[in-house]
């Protein structure tokens, strides 16, 4: 089942900074036009004439009669251009300070995005960004939490990986062994030849099922091929699967009883659910207690199909039940060399199954394990489509 991502804080964060906002705004408004007044009375102010009279006369001119004239030309006449120069430059000052009084928050946050990356540096914002503080620390944190999960996988694949080379080299060995032992002696009496051949098949047949475990692996991690949908009757996929793998059932003494509804149809992609079905038998093969039947019910549910494979074997703690369909896992190590699973056939048919629209969980108790397949009707998924249309 899909993790539902966390809420994201809204809007209603930011409310601080805004209120920040239209205060710096009003002051940048209300500060320049006081200063303008300011400016506009000091031009007109005598003494401030006087001043300037004085200042000219004093550094550059040294008479006042030129000082003064002086400033009647350049300041007097053009008193209208000065003064628009001035409010220009107030305004850019003013706006200067404003804008250096925000970016100081793009800083902030860039300092913060470089922290996802760096765990070990701090996120910190002012109080005006609390939301995106908040969002950030959310995104570390599931960057965090992909992160080990991508490690854990990636941990589990590479011991399964050692596991099954390790266990290919028994079967290497038995083979190169009783080859060795047939060459050497060509005269060897027919019973003890046909023992010989026999083990060696055997374990030939063993190499090739880890041989395939390892494309299986690969497989897995390819991109998801397109389904190609068609209906398929379930109940005589059902009966075909049944007696398909009745052989390997028989081999732990165990037996099939299948119960079916007629009519079952299923819009689906015929190879890839049977994929699924056979995975959830061989499973149910390898794991059942000796002697047990394993009991495969199909029935239509609402606007589902649901089919129920339980079989007899050791109680699954819950906690351990979900973590089935996780790839590379497997409940029962001790037991690697005897059944040989890669731990991805479960998390392969989930994988399908979600494909297909469906769940699949799986419930244990009592001695018990039943895994559950529920996957849209036919009919319903018609319905559906022509009420889109519509």
């Amino acid at each position: 089942m899909r993790r539902k991502r966390k809420q994201l804080p809204d809007d209603a964060g930011y409310r601080d900074l805004q209120r920040k906002i239209l205060l710096k705004t009003g002051l940048l408004f209300t500060g320049s036009a006081v200063l303008i007044v300011l400016l506009y009375w000091l031009f007109l102010y005598q003494r401030f004439a006087d001043a300037v009279v004085w200042l000219l006369q004093t550094l550059v001119f040294r008479d006042y009669d030129r000082a003064l004239q002086f400033y009647w030309v350049v300041f007097r006449n053009n008193f209208d251009l000065l003064f628009l120069l001035a409010i220009v430059a107030v305004f850019l000052v003013s706006l200067r300070f404003y804008l250096r009084s925000f970016t100081r928050y793009f800083n902030e946050i860039n300092r913060a995005v470089n922290a996802l990356v760096d765990r070990e540096s701090p996120i910190g914002l002012s109080p005006e960004l609390a939301a995106t503080e908040a969002k950030l620390r959310l995104i570390r944190q599931e960057l965090v939490q992909k992160e080990q999960t991508t490690r854990e996988a990636e941990q589990r694949k590479n011991d399964l990986v050692m596991y099954l080379a390790h266990d290919i080299r028994t079967p290497l060995t038995s083979v190169i062994g009783y080859l060795s032992l047939l060459q050497q002696a060509p005269d060897m009496d027919a019973a003890q030849r046909a023992r010989c051949t026999g083990i060696a098949l055997d374990k030939a047949y063993r190499l090739e099922k880890m041989v395939d475990e390892f494309f299986e692996i690969t497989r897995f991690n390819l991109q998801e091929l397109p389904l190609r949908l068609q209906t398929i009757d379930l109940s005589f996929m059902l009966v075909q699967l049944a007696d398909e793998l009745a052989p390997a059932l028989a081999e732990n003494g165990c037996t099939v009883r299948l119960s079916t509804q007629d009519a079952l149809s299923v819009r689906a992609d015929p190879d890839r659910l049977a994929r699924v079905f056979g995975n959830l038998l061989k499973n149910a093969a390898a794991y059942s207690d000796p002697g047990t039947e394993v009991a495969v019910c199909a029935q239509r549910e609402d606007a589902s199909v649901a089919v129920r494979v339980r079989n007899h074997g050791p109680t699954i703690p819950p906690d351990r039940l979900e973590a089935m369909f996780e790839r590379f896992i497997r409940l029962d190590e001790a037991r690697t060399s005897g059944t040989g699973g890669a731990g991805l056939g479960l998390a392969i048919a989930k994988q399908i199954v979600l494909q297909h629209g469906g769940t699949i969980c799986a419930e244990s108790a009592d001695g018990t394990v039943t895994f559950t397949v529920t996957l849209p009707a036919a009919d319903s998924q018609n319905i559906h489509a022509d009420a889109r249309k519509s």
